[in-house]
């Protein structure tokens, strides 16, 4: 889904975790900013989700909210994934190509995964952090564009720096807000609420008529560690 609806979000909202209770106020409360964000937590806990409810609540979310994997565009596309290209900047470059900053203005830039960045390019996007300008591949022209940066790893950032992997000018400028979200190991009954609407969902789809969970799987899965 591009955007969370707000009947979903207050759904959840209302049953969730005090975890969550306090990821979702946070999040109510810098949806309006320009302020770039980075979200921390493990695979699977929902970085994503996060980063689209933060655009679909703020005044940006009738415009574009892209998402770029970091961790799954080889490096040397990269670049070009970012910035885009001009016609004849390498063998086969047959014609102009936007990249995501251009494709995202006036939006929101998601990039996930961050830490998987070459430290190359973490130079080059610290610039256009700073500045809101780039240049496509091959091309000399300065483009400038209104864009909030939502990010979001996996990995511990400050052992990242540690290790010489993540550029520490970098972090500070994308870590004006931060988000940590847990895991759901430790959000108590979440579970069942994603369960159960997992579960109403997928009924729905194959046309079938499940209602709910009986006590011993609600047992299983609030066990499972």
């Amino acid at each position: 889904m591009n955007n969370i609806k707000d009947y979903e979000y207050n759904k959840f909202m209302i049953g969730a975790s005090q975890p969550m209770q306090d990821i979702f106020q946070k999040i109510d409360k810098i949806a309006a900013s320009k302020a770039s964000v980075f979200i921390n937590g493990e695979s699977g806990t929902g970085k994503e989700l996060c980063a689209q409810a933060i655009h679909g609540k703020s005044p940006r979310k009738d415009k574009t909210f892209l998402a770029l994997n970091c961790a799954a565009i080889p490096r040397d596309l990269m670049e070009c994934e970012m910035f885009g290209h001009v016609k004849g900047a390498f063998t086969g470059a047959d014609k102009n190509r936007e990249g995501a900053a251009s494709i995202a203005n006036g939006g929101t830039l998601f990039l996930d995964e961050i830490g998987e960045m070459h430290l190359d390019l973490q130079r080059k996007l610290l610039r256009f952090v700073e500045t809101g300008t780039f240049n496509k591949v091959g091309s000399s022209k300065l483009e400038k564009v209104d864009i909030r940066f939502v990010c979001a790893t996996n990995r511990d950032p400050l052992t990242e720096i540690e290790r010489e992997n993540f550029r520490s000018d970098l972090y500070y400028r994308l870590n004006v807000i931060s988000l940590k979200l847990p895991p759901l190991r430790q959000r108590g009954t979440d579970v069942l609420l994603l369960a159960q609407s997992f579960l109403n969902k997928y009924s729905a789809l194959e046309q079938k008529c499940f209602q709910g969970f009986t006590s011993e799987a609600q047992k299983i899965l609030l066990h499972y560690p």
